[in-house]
């Protein structure tokens, strides 16, 4: 199993020493979207990595609205030709879509109407990212995050909608915790169960680190589905790599081999 960090590429060489094999970015801070192309440096960075630049997260920005009576669709759709474009020279193979307030369904605002907006703009990502060989993963956030997409069982909802193989789930422990889902709702979804984020729910801590987590049930069946993702580390405050990154990334190794 690949086991990477979410942090920023200019860490890589720690991120390496303490175990990970791969890094996920923040796509606002390293892709850049709505930064002209001569201004971005991120492929020149990328190429002083240490290790592969696998994912990136935070899809759209707040203020780009995805949902809501004042969304500008041909805006969006030049924004994400320009992340994927960029994910694709850097050799990224997974962009993360949560965004919480792009997608937040405003108050008053018809639920159904937004759905109905969320899956076009899915649609219209998945395509952009098909072409570059990346695939995009729906990512659930608990309710204190966001109003719609709370769940891996709602997520897929709109997996199936899109029905693009570039647009699959991602599973969050912190976030399935929280919302306290059954195993079955994971168990269910491991055919489209294409990204994986780990943290404890305890502080929203790097695994292990709060000293409640077991992750073996939940890592027997991604075993049992033969997932061959990869599983990223996503956790507040962590920063200790030299240390405590060697740590967890060495308990998540003896969580998935004693599943």
């Amino acid at each position: 199993m690949r086991f990477g960090i979410c942090s920023k590429v200019q860490r890589a060489g720690e991120l390496r020493s303490a175990g990970a094999d791969f890094i996920e970015e923040n796509i606002q801070a390293f892709l850049q979207g709505l930064l002209p192309d001569p201004e971005w440096q991120g492929a020149e960075i990328a190429r002083g990595s240490a290790l592969p630049i696998f994912a990136a997260n935070s899809l759209v920005p707040a203020d780009l609205k995805i949902v809501g009576p004042s969304v500008d669709f041909e805006k969006l759709q030049v924004y994400i030709a320009k992340v994927v474009s960029r994910a694709q020279k850097v050799g990224m193979k997974i962009l993360v879509f949560g965004s919480g307030g792009a997608r937040n369904i405003p108050d008053g605002f018809d639920r159904e109407r937004a759905q109905v907006q969320i899956v076009a703009f899915c649609k219209m990502a998945a395509e952009l990212c098909g072409r570059a060989g990346i695939t995009l993963v729906a990512e659930p956030l608990n309710r204190g995050e966001s109003n719609i997409i709370n769940t891996v069982a709602e997520a897929m909802t709109y997996v199936k909608s899109v029905n693009n193989k570039n647009f699959q789930c991602l599973f969050d422990t912190y976030h399935f915790w929280v919302e306290n889902e059954p195993l079955e709702n994971l168990e269910r979804a491991m055919p489209w169960i294409r990204h994986v984020h780990v943290a404890d729910k305890d502080g929203r801590v790097a695994p292990g680190e709060s000293g409640t987590a077991d992750y073996r049930p939940v890592f027997r069946i991604l075993k049992r589905a033969k997932y061959d993702g990869a599983v990223s580390v996503e956790a507040l405050d962590f920063n200790d790599f030299e240390s405590v990154g060697k740590r967890v990334i060495a308990f998540l190794h003896r969580q998935w081999d004693e599943a």
